[in-house]
């Protein structure tokens, strides 16, 4: 079908200028579509509230490794992961459709073991399965989840409407998923030069938990009805701090100051990039599946959060032409490249590594 046509790398494009080529042509038509595609979720109105849908794909070898990730807790962070997309629209979880494709190395009771961590997920943020389909695979394990939210037209955020001056904020910590997953790399590389040699992991519960079992941030969208706080942008930081802020400043068009001294960091994240002789900031800036919340706000509302244990204030918006700088602890002045992991690179075998 191709052979007479000339050929594009995939790779050239990286994912989102995949997402941008093969939809550049598809317009919106129906009147219930409030949002289609380029943002974290699609925003439906139905009747007196709008509904929020994304989908996301887990694919071994590419977003996990089986080497490493017992499946109960790969079920639970398939579900957590496509949960923290309606989190990045200030949506409400309500349900989600599970499919899958298995190879025939799986047996009954692998697939049992998955939907046991699906279902406690499904518990703990109280969604209900509400249907997926099941099929063959001639190359191991294939996870896809439809999720599904609701909120209002008042509530919805999306990564467009921030302004000049806002505050820039991020919920929890970051760089522990990513130190995480170099920590099961390391071992994994070590097992497979000595079968005899177990796992050494001890004092890393944090970093490889946040790796192998996060929890969407249904919290702090919980927190912002309580503190009557309203994001002018939202996203959750999936594939890296440094790549979500170059998606909130070109779908807002604004720039973006950083400051490396705010920037929070668990204590055995930091001492786990320095034992891989890495810089904590790199972690916190370019690794990904921290699922964490990114956010502006209107400096109005600066007293509202001033004290909060789960939102930093780790920057501010700036007029477009300014750019997209991390201010390092020496006072220097640093531009940020969007660093954090993207599909299709040349490899296709890659592991999804930051």
């Amino acid at each position: 079908m191709f052979e007479n046509k000339e050929k594009t790398d995939i790779s050239k494009l990286g994912e989102f200028g995949l997402i941008d080529h093969i939809t550049e042509k598809f317009e919106n038509s129906q009147a219930t579509t409030v949002k289609g595609i380029g943002d974290d979720a699609a925003v439906l109105n139905i009747k007196d509230k709008q509904q929020v849908i994304s989908t996301d794909l887990y694919i071994e070898n590419v977003h996990f490794d089986i080497m490493y990730t017992p499946l109960k807790h790969l079920g639970y962070k398939c579900i957590t992961a496509s949960i923290s997309d309606i989190c990045a629209m200030r949506g409400k979880p309500t349900q989600v459709l599970v499919s899958i494709a298995i190879s025939s190395r799986y047996p009954l009771e692998a697939v049992e073991e998955l939907y046991v961590g699906i279902k406690a997920a499904c518990d703990n943020y109280k969604v209900d399965l509400v249907g997926g389909d099941t099929s063959s695979s001639k190359t191991g394990l294939l996870i896809s989840v439809t999720a599904i939210g609701e909120s209002t037209s008042e509530n919805i955020t999306m990564r467009s409407g921030a302004k000049e001056g806002d505050l820039l904020c991020v919920s929890g910590d970051l760089g522990g998923a990513y130190m995480g997953l170099q920590m099961l790399e390391r071992e994994k590389q070590v097992f497979l030069k000595e079968k005899n040699m177990q796992p050494d992991l001890e004092g890393k519960d944090y970093v490889v938990g946040r790796q192998l079992r996060p929890e969407a941030r249904v919290d702090i969208i919980e927190l912002f009805d309580e503190l009557k706080i309203t994001p002018t942008s939202l996203i959750d930081v999936s594939d890296g701090l440094s790549s979500e802020i170059f998606h909130l400043c070109k779908q807002s068009e604004v720039g973006m100051k950083v400051y490396e001294d705010k920037l929070p960091i668990d204590q055995q994240t930091y001492d786990t990039a320095i034992e891989f002789n890495l810089p904590p900031t790199t972690a916190a800036m370019n690794g990904g599946e921290d699922y964490e919340l990114l956010f502006t706000l209107s400096q109005a509302d600066y007293e509202k959060i001033k004290n909060s244990l789960d939102i930093t204030i780790i920057g501010y918006t700036t007029a477009k032409h300014e750019g997209v700088e991390l201010i390092t602890k020496s006072g220097n002045v640093v531009p940020i490249e969007a660093q954090g992991w993207e599909n299709f690179k040349e490899n296709d075998n890659d592991k999804k590594e930051d």
